[in-house]
């Protein structure tokens, strides 16, 4: 089975270099297209995998990187006009049926979202780059796909950039820039090299000035850096989604830092949705040591579904499935379940709530009191806490053993009442589950910003994403709730001014009041277990 490589034409006249892999024969097949910035060639056995199935299968480098010519400028307009004219151009190919289904993963399920919603975009992000909007308002109609498979999918620039609740994430935008922007190619360990050398590389300030500091290490400029922290676009691609009408396949990892966005897409799509929501990391691996009874086929996941989909054989509704952790169970879930404020039937809200320094909840241990001081911050690379109180640096807090087996499936939050003597606050809640003999596992995170008065008291939600686990009998529940998530995320300087910028810290005095706080977790009360093949395609 050849994969011969072939260049796609764009408005602006750039060609995009395209492995195209065909089954033996000749007659007209459905396609599936991939446009990825991590290299086609990576991809040739997932096409040959689709062309064994009956589907063409296309890999494109995105312009700028690997094989094609062009400048790369990451989540830029570039990707929708590439895309649909990429989507066009196998349109007209003899042998075509016509039918389209784009892919991708991560970025290039970025790449995927924006061709699929290019009929639907007016501007803002995605509008095409200048001097090739003309040619791409002919395409609009032959550019968009049928179906879209959005893997992981990094949102955009705002998205990937800052959680949700405002702190920016400092570690792995600094791996993904140093492994992959500005250059042609990718050079995953670029970040640890630049740490050998310089071991506190990401305690230097201002942020926006850490660039430099890389470009030392790696021998490169990084000019798009500091782009990546005006960006504003947050909720566009899921906005324009609430138009879609064509079937998305949502695929996640309850692992991933990029879940909470998977969800979002799938619950705001307009047209037929499903969510496959695993016990993956964003590379869509789970634990090497999970029984074999927890591995799901998704290839031959993705191919089922594909082929419901182009033959409009999808109920017009959404639903989804939730792996409860390594266990080998899949929950079923509909929409409205899965966001924090939800009450379904099967789920009331006494079954959820564990509160503060009580029995029934979390025992306050210590730091009801803490200093957060951002230059000895709460590490996120650290599962250890203090001993005890005498140097409390974060709110500690932990359940009694659970009676019985707990299975969670859907959003979890802690909702906290809080006071901070500075300007501006992150407050950070990490989950942790220990085992009888005290082994952490990481559960739940999240972490968000205020900013008010100094010393007034306020009640503050803190998302901590989507769970999808079965917690044994005997597991106790850690809280921690801290100042600072370093170096995963940016340290908040409590000065008021901006963290990418600020060059100034200030230590922050911090008061948790147990009384109104309290962990939300989705309990599942009246279980429904599914096979997820099926769900996802019925």
């Amino acid at each position: 089975m050849n994969t011969p490589t072939v260049y796609v034409r764009t408005p602006d006249g750039t060609e995009l270099a395209t492995d195209v892999c065909l089954p033996d024969g000749t007659r007209p097949l459905p396609a599936v297209l991939i446009r990825t910035p991590y290299g086609r060639v990576a991809h040739r056995a997932e096409l040959r995998g689709w062309a064994t199935h009956g589907f063409a299968a296309l890999a494109q480098d995105v312009r700028g990187r690997h094989g094609s010519p062009g400048e790369w400028h990451p989540f830029r307009g570039h990707e929708t006009a590439d895309g649909a004219a990429t989507v066009a151009w196998v349109r007209a190919q003899a042998w075509s049926n016509g039918e389209v289904v784009a892919v991708g993963a991560s970025y290039a399920a970025y790449c995927a979202l924006v061709t699929a919603l290019a009929a639907r975009d007016t501007g803002g992000g995605a509008a095409c780059d200048a001097g090739t909007g003309a040619a791409f308002d002919d395409l609009r109609r032959d550019g968009v796909p049928d179906a879209v498979i959005a893997a992981v999918p990094a949102l955009g620039l705002a998205e990937t950039a800052r959680e949700s609740g405002g702190p920016e994430r400092l570690w792995a935008r600094a791996g993904w820039w140093a492994a992959h922007g500005d250059r042609r190619d990718s050079d995953p360990d670029a970040l640890a090299r630049a740490l050998a050398g310089d071991p506190r590389l990401l305690e230097h300030l201002p942020v926006t000035r850490l660039a430099a500091r890389l470009a030392e290490g790696l021998g490169r400029e990084l000019p798009s850096w500091s782009r990546l922290w005006t960006a504003g676009e947050r909720g566009r691609l899921v906005a324009l989604g609430s138009a879609a009408r064509i079937p998305l396949l949502a695929v996640g990892g309850t692992r991933d830092p990029f879940a909470d966005d998977t969800v979002a897409l799938w619950r705001g799509w307009g047209g037929p949705s499903r969510l496959l929501l695993g016990p993956w990391s964003h590379r869509l691996t789970a634990d090497p040591a999970a029984p074999a009874r927890a591995r799901v086929n998704l290839g031959a996941l993705y191919v089922r579904w594909a082929r419901a989909a182009l033959a409009g054989r999808l109920e017009p509704t959404r639903h989804g499935v939730i792996a409860l952790g390594d266990s080998g169970r899949w929950h079923s879930t509909p929409g409205a379940a899965i966001t924090p404020d939800a009450t379904p039937p099967d789920r009331p809200e006494a079954d959820c709530r564990w509160p503060f320094d009580s029995p029934t909840g979390l025992r306050l241990l210590h730091g009801a009191e803490f200093s957060a001081d951002p230059d000895r911050p709460v590490r996120s690379d650290d599962l250890a806490v203090p001993d005890d109180g005498t140097r409390a640096d974060r709110c500690l807090l932990l359940s009694p053993p659970l009676p019985r087996p707990l299975d969670l499936a859907g959003a979890a939050a802690a909702r906290i009442n809080v006071t901070a003597d500075t300007p501006s606050a992150d407050w950070a809640v990490r989950l942790t589950a220990l085992d009888p003999s005290g082994h952490a596992d990481p559960l739940a995170f999240g972490i968000v910003r205020r900013t008010g008065p100094p010393g007034e008291a306020a009640d503050i939600t803190v998302p901590l994403g989507t769970l999808g686990l079965r917690l044994p009998a005997g597991t106790r529940l850690r809280a921690e709730i801290a100042g600072h998530h370093f170096p995963a995320h940016v340290r908040n300087p409590h000065t008021g001014e901006d963290p990418v910028t600020a060059t100034r810290l200030a230590p922050s005095r911090r008061t948790v009041n147990a009384r109104g706080s309290a962990l939300h977790l989705p309990v599942v009360a009246r279980r429904r277990y599914v096979e997820p093949a099926p769900e996802i395609c019925r």
